[in-house]
């Protein structure tokens, strides 16, 4: 008979010790892109005079949230062992819905707001059922959404820009509360919240669970496919909020929108410590990649490199951290780097006759 409730006392410490660990081990693998990111800071600081001023400081870190809100998403979806290739498309759908909703059909700012974040958050409903539920792939459930919600775009848009302005929305993403920009607020909370959800509740340690063996947490008595479901919904609900300021910072809806931003997004989330395979990582390291990738971005645009050069150096950067987080889980001769070749050739000797 299967147990489906949880057991105080020693499995609630063993789940506490396990959750210490591996927020140890995230740590230890974001501390070496933390002391990067010093060093960069500090270079740019130096050679770029522009850097410190308070006006790119303010445009460094307004810039950052929307990759910001997308990526912290992806990092409880790929804490799942699971990816997200939809993120971008949903970004793009709610700005277009929002747009649609206050500009040609006449909604108020808030109601068109809500519905067009409603309507980005179903597609991770719509993911979440597929993969949890189905038991379909998440990388052919992603893409196959992705490439769905970008036909849909170009069809009700007709491929166009929706201007869209409002002065609330020029506060939203321009506007200072107590002298810091509002973007730093809504993502300082975003990581409140996340780094609670993750550290605090039931829901963050299935998270782990289902990320570190699903076939064990659903024999301990965690509900994997509500918990899959979850990840997938908050994934796409930040990323629906992070389509609305993407509209309130540009001050249009565009169907292309966010073309890049899984890839950036991912980039951010592997550099913070997160494994592809699931159950190591947390939203501390992914906000220390997206610093990361933000004052990378940021630098190299005060330094007068283009923006296609700003894509290959992230292109390299998200090869190497994928290449690493490998290393890191299998040993480096999983890359092709032999580390015991002494060894190696002796157990490949034909035995003595």
């Amino acid at each position: 008979m299967a147990v489906n409730t949880r057991i105080p006392g020693q499995v609630g410490r063993l789940g506490d010790l396990i959750g210490s660990v591996r927020r140890a081990g995230q740590t230890s693998r974001f501390v070496g892109v933390l002391a990067l990111l010093v060093v960069m800071f500090g270079f740019f600081a130096v050679t770029e005079g522009t850097f410190l001023s308070s006006g790119n400081i303010n445009q460094l870190l307004t810039s950052m949230a929307i990759i910001f809100l997308v990526s912290i998403g992806m990092t409880f979806v790929m804490l799942s062992e699971g990816f997200d290739l939809s993120v971008g498309a949903t970004v793009a759908f709610t700005g277009i819905a929002f747009g649609q909703l206050f500009d040609a059909a006449g909604l108020t700012l808030v109601p068109a707001a809500l519905c067009a974040v409603a309507a980005g958050t179903a597609v991770g409903i719509l993911n979440g059922v597929l993969i949890g539920r189905s038991g379909l792939s998440f990388l052919v459930v992603t893409l196959g959404t992705s490439v769905l919600i970008q036909g849909v775009l170009n069809l009700w848009s007709e491929a166009k820009t929706i201007s869209v302005t409002s002065p609330t929305l020029d506060t939203l993403a321009f506007g200072k509360l107590f002298g810091i920009p509002i973007p730093v607020w809504i993502m300082a909370l975003v990581y409140a919240g996340s780094l609670y959800v993750l550290r605090k509740t039931y829901f963050g340690r299935d998270v782990y669970a289902v990320g570190g063996n699903a076939d064990a947490a659903r024999l301990s008595g965690i509900k994997v496919v509500r918990t899959i479901v979850a990840v997938y919904v908050i994934a796409a609900f930040l990323a629906a909020l992070a389509g609305i300021l993407q509209v309130a910072r540009v001050g249009a809806a565009s169907p292309l929108v966010g073309a890049t931003l899984v890839f950036d997004a991912a980039a951010a989330v592997l550099l913070g410590g997160t494994s592809l395979a699931g159950g190591i990582g947390g939203v501390t390291g992914t906000m220390v990649g997206v610093l990361f990738l933000g004052v990378l971005q940021n630098g190299l645009s005060v330094s007068g490199v283009e923006s296609y050069w700003q894509q290959v150096v992230t292109g390299i950067i998200l090869i190497i951290v994928v290449a690493a987080d490998r290393a890191q889980r299998e040993g480096w001769s999983s890359i092709g780097i032999p580390l015991h070749r002494r060894s190696r050739r002796t157990h490949d000797k034909e035995p003595a006759s």
